[in-house]
């Protein structure tokens, strides 16, 4: 199996390269053509090996009018490259597109040096930053998907064989045939694992759908700040850095919008361009809490020159979800970066870090609930307190008048929860 990134000794060196490829061979993101300049692409590179914590010495972008099968790039850029990582003494060479086992192992030995390409970086960056059980099951799901198909370039002892049964022992089975057959079983008791979470899970949902209370789910690329907006919406404390994939393991909050209706607020992880398919199959549980939320607010980095791109990478992951019919408030985040307020991107204003914008972007998810609502009139007693505090808990209550030992409210519902609030009262 591969070889993680050793993080034990901080910082190693590490070169950092952008393959832009001809345009008939480049990757679909879930039907989506990453459309970004090869220097955008370089700085993300850069960015996803800073949040590992690498010191990179170099780094460069390789326009390929051809590919080598062998290589990738070709045996000129090789030499160059080569001659640059032996001269600064680098630890871990990362290529910023997917490689073949073949393509890695051939430019391991060409460079004299390890070679992760982009999907196992991904892989690194998240399995650093799962911390609870489900995230780290989820992560080594990803990581032996992953590895399955390299074992034949991982290792350097495929030919012995290890004997049968019998005196002359016979064939016997392959080391790698016993490596495969190793990491499929680690697979299947994995997934069986997961199943148990997603039990859990469906459990935890299933209670709050008999809360009725609405799910709002934030989404956005990596790092446009959707940790940041969801501490500023709810007041948590949960983290912020600015760093890609600083928040992995998703966090669900029951939080109170300002006109008294309660919501569940969740925070998953950031999508990215290129999104390797075994993360996604890996997180699907996960992810799930976003193709069932009854509202998305999709947060943009308002700053960043590359916000149309990040646009269609989530919109194009949305789809992959079955999310893309749910209905979506736009929030362009960072307004406090961004140059005379102008974004390439359209959505509310807002700095979650300084709070400017904050309230209307919880106006905007108050008056999404209010439009599919009518006003209703109930007479309820005094010292129903409980009835009471449900109605502000699931509606916009205008109004509430004591009149002798009864209070007459007015409040804006949903058909489905006035219809619930009459079972409700006639218990």
């Amino acid at each position: 199996m591969n070889t993680p990134v050793n993080r034990q000794r901080a910082p190693q060196r590490a070169c950092v390269v952008h393959v832009e490829l001809p345009s008939a061979l480049k990757p679909q993101s879930h039907g989506v053509v990453n459309r970004r300049t090869t220097e955008l692409q370089l700085e993300e590179a850069v960015n996803l090996a800073d949040a590992l914590a690498l010191e990179v010495l170099h780094s460069e972008g390789i326009t390929l009018s051809r590919v080598n099968p062998r290589t990738l790039i070709g045996s000129g850029r090789v030499e160059m490259l080569a001659a640059t990582i032996a001269d600064l003494q680098v630890d871990v060479v990362i290529v910023n597109t997917r490689l073949t086992p073949t393509q890695q192992r051939n430019l391991e030995l060409d460079l004299k040096t390890k070679v992760i390409d982009r999907t196992g970086l991904i892989l690194e960056i998240f399995g650093d930053r799962a911390r609870t059980h489900a995230g780290r099951l989820q992560v080594e799901l990803a990581a032996l998907t992953y590895q399955q198909s390299r074992l034949v370039r991982t290792w350097t002892h495929l030919e012995r064989q290890r004997g049968g049964l019998g005196k002359t022992g016979g064939p016997g089975e392959r080391q790698i045939e016993l490596d495969r057959r190793m990491i499929r079983t680690r697979i299947k008791a994995i997934k069986d694992e997961l199943a148990e979470v997603e039990k859990t899970r469906a459990l935890h949902r299933k209670a709050r759908t008999k809360a009725g209370l609405p799910s709002v789910a934030l989404v956005g690329y990596t790092n446009a700040g959707k940790s940041t907006m969801f501490n500023a919406l709810v007041g948590d404390a949960s983290i912020a850095q600015d760093m890609l994939f600083a928040t992995l393991d998703p966090l669900m909050r029951k939080m109170t919008l300002p006109n008294g209706r309660e919501i569940i607020l969740s925070d998953t992880v950031g999508f990215i361009s290129d999104l390797p398919h075994e993360l996604v199959e890996a997180f699907h549980a996960t992810l799930e809490e976003v193709s069932l939320a009854d509202l998305l607010i999709h947060v943009h980095d308002g700053s960043s020159d590359d916000a149309p791109e990040q646009d269609r990478d989530v919109k194009g992951v949305l789809k992959s979800l079955g999310a893309d019919k749910i209905p979506v408030i736009d929030v362009c985040n960072k307004m406090d970066l961004m140059e005379n307020n102008l974004s390439l991107v359209q959505g509310l204003e807002c700095s979650a870090l300084t709070g400017k914008g904050v309230p209307e972007v919880l106006a905007a998810i108050e008056e999404h609930f209010a439009a599919g609502e009518a006003e209703y009139i109930f007479t309820i007693p005094a010292a129903d307190g409980k009835r009471i505090a449900w109605l502000h808990a699931h509606g916009d209550v205008t109004d509430m008048q004591l009149e002798e030992t009864n209070y007459i409210v007015k409040v804006r519902l949903s058909e489905e929860d006035a219809n619930i609030f009459r079972q409700l009262m006639a218990r």
